[in-house]
């Protein structure tokens, strides 16, 4: 049948059981623009009448070759990666909570202070001096 003959979603099924086929080589990734030229339509009109071809093309795309050895791989470094994600939530908490304690301590002493002095004035205390004995 020639191009003109089928419709144009019978072209763009064709093309992506093609692109699906991996007839085209193992060196060629399916594009938008190479399931255009194979449908003979525009990127705009894929874009706007067949968005279930965009989805299928991101879920070939999406679709890789992992052998078992690298497939076990990106899963233990997922998990790594989990568990380095909640190391780190953990230690922002512990930090936030050390900032606010050492604020906290900080407004304490400077209140400590204060009652000090006040103390100090109300008492008209003089400071002690010290003798110094020599060590024989």
């Amino acid at each position: 049948m020639a191009l003109a003959e089928r419709s144009v979603a019978e072209r763009v099924a064709e093309a992506l059981l093609h692109a699906a086929s991996g007839v085209h080589g193992p060196a060629e990734r399916t594009t938008v623009a190479s399931l255009c030229r194979r449908a003979g339509i525009s990127r705009n009109t894929l874009y706007r009448f067949y968005p279930e071809a965009l989805q299928a093309i991101r879920r070939m795309r999406g679709r890789t070759q992992v052998n078992a050895p690298q497939l076990a791989t990106i899963r233990q470094l997922r998990t790594e990666l989990a568990h380095a994600h909640t190391l780190t939530r953990h230690l922002a908490a512990l930090v936030d909570h050390y900032v606010l304690a050492y604020r906290e301590t900080q407004e304490q002493l400077l209140q400590r202070e204060r009652e000090l002095a006040e103390l100090r004035r109300s008492r008209a205390s003089l400071p002690t001096g010290l003798r110094r004995t020599e060590l024989t």
